[in-house]
């Protein structure tokens, strides 16, 4: 079987020549459609890669957003932890205690003992949910590494005063009820 161009070369209607001219313009034709398809797949694996690494990008926000929400109850867990094993007892007593929860002022109860230990820095007042506990310094530092928003009055003996506070001369008394 021979080809078209073999049976027009025999037939003399084209000369060598031209065959040679024709079946190189052919194959310039087919590299040409052949680039424009390997284009048309490499752009497809282009986009198949990135939005393979855009998918691994949302993950790994994700994942990190999952693990610091993990982290943040595993801290409140902790505090809560701390909290109800070294709870302290108010005393049951009639004294009112005020201190400051953010911008408001709360009163608690406790015995003259406890308001004692208060306003010498040995116990801490902390909130756990609504409600206001007591609890021993050394596990306030302990609670306030973890979250120091939880701490609401802890008067520690060894604060630093302001060098501009004109009342600095002035000793306030450990049994001031405000």
């Amino acid at each position: 079987m021979s080809t078209l161009q073999d049976q027009l070369l025999k037939a003399g209607l084209v000369d060598k020549k031209q065959a040679k001219q024709a079946s190189k313009d052919k194959r310039k034709v087919a590299k040409v459609k052949k680039s424009e398809r390997q284009l048309v797949v490499d752009e497809t694996k282009l986009q198949a890669q990135k939005a393979r690494e855009e998918k691994a990008a949302r993950d790994r926000e994700l994942n990190a957003q999952r693990k610091a929400e993990a982290d943040r109850k595993a801290i409140a867990a902790q505090i809560r932890q701390l909290i109800e094993t070294n709870l302290q007892s108010k005393g049951g007593g009639d004294i009112a205690y005020n201190f400051t929860d953010g911008s408001k002022i709360k009163k608690m109860y406790v015995s003259s003992e406890v308001q004692g230990l208060l306003t010498r820095g040995r116990l801490a007042i902390v909130k756990l949910g609504d409600k206001y506990e007591l609890v021993p310094m050394p596990v306030a530092d302990k609670i306030a590494e973890r979250d120091a928003a939880v701490i609401l009055s802890a008067n520690k003996s060894q604060q630093v005063a302001d060098e501009d506070d004109p009342y600095a001369d002035y000793e306030i008394p450990d049994d001031l009820m405000w």
